[in-house]
Parts: structure tokens; sequence; C-alpha cells
């Protein structure tokens, strides 16, 4: 899996769609792309992983409440090889991750306490282990508004005289924000 990787596929789409033949396999492409960057926006997050280990950069806040040391990092699940090195270049052994639990419920790390300030580097294989089921039905949910929209020049969909008409406004799918609810990120803050 990448970093920043497609949630949904073109042929997938077709598939959710309906759609029996390839002529559209352009723009179900761009659509794919486009909900997956609706997803990771909206999440606050990504849900693709690197390849490697990736040395990355924090800065630490000290939380008074807590009275330690506080990184906001990126997600990671995958923490076997991770390394934590202060500004001085050496490994620190006493530290933890948070929020407490989070690979037990299928959520990733957030951040990490530490006893000493500073910035630090985390070497790590940053990102999620496996894409959570809500991230692809998110995505094909909002790439079936982009095709509903495609036959509504002017964002509206339906016929005045049916009286059915109805005004598709430029805002993410009420679905697809109840799908992903549950893994937008919320930024700590000191």
């Amino acid at each position: 899996m990448a970093w920043k990787p497609d949630y949904i596929t073109a042929e997938g789409l077709r598939s959710y769609l309906r759609i029996d033949d390839s002529a559209d396999d352009v723009f179900l492409a761009l659509w794919a792309t486009t909900v997956s960057r609706n997803v990771d926006d909206f999440c606050g997050r990504q849900f693709g992983k690197v390849p490697l280990v990736e040395a990355r950069e924090y800065a630490t806040v000290y939380d008074r409440h807590q009275g330690c040391w506080v990184a906001e990092i990126d997600d990671v699940q995958s923490v076997a090889s991770m390394i934590v090195l202060d500004e001085n270049a050496t490994e620190l052994d006493t530290y933890t991750l948070g929020p407490v639990n989070a690979l037990q419920k299928g959520k990733p790390y957030e951040r990490i306490h530490l006893t000493t300030g500073g910035p630090v580097t985390i070497s790590a294989l940053w990102g999620w282990t496996n894409v959570p089921s809500a991230v692809p039905t998110g995505a094909y949910l909002q790439a079936a508004r982009l095709a509903a929209r495609r036959d509504s020049p002017f964002g509206i969909s339906g016929s005045p005289s049916e009286q059915g008409e109805i005004r598709l406004l430029a805002q993410l799918d009420p679905d697809f924000r109840t799908s992903l609810k549950p893994l937008v990120r919320n930024w700590w803050a000191a």
C-alpha cells in the first residue's frame, strides 16, 4: 500500500455505479482519486502506509496537565521498528504512545509522551496497516454523488414540471460524512 493511495479503483467504481462499458473509465479514475483526497481532507489524515521505515522530525510541547512533553505525530500502527531520537541524536527509550489502547481498537498512535523536551526524530513505518472498511464505503458514496453531478450541469437534478427538482449543493455527501466520522482525527493542542 502506498502513502496517500486511491481507496477505490475505476473498475470498482464502474461496478458500484452499475456501468457496463469502459467509455467513462477516464472519469471514473479521476473521481476515484478525487474522492480519495476528499476522504483525507475530511478525516484530517490519510490511510496509506510508507513502504520503508522513514525518519520524521517533531516539535514537543509541555503539557502541564499530563506532566510531560508531548508531540503530535503522523499516524503509526507498526511500532516494532520505531526509533526515537532526541535533538542530540541520543536514542530515547522512555516514552509512551497515545492514545492508550489505540492498536487494540484498530486505530493508530497519534502522539508521543516524553520525559524531556526539544525536537525529536522518529523513525517508523508510518501509516495504517489496513485501510478501514468505512474508507472505501465513504469514497464510493461520494463518487456516486460526482457521477450524478455530471448529469446535472447547473447543479439541479430532476424536473420542475414533475415537482421533483432538487439542488445538488457543493458539499460532501451526508452518508459519506456519517460513515467516516469515527475516523476523523482531532488534532491535540496543549
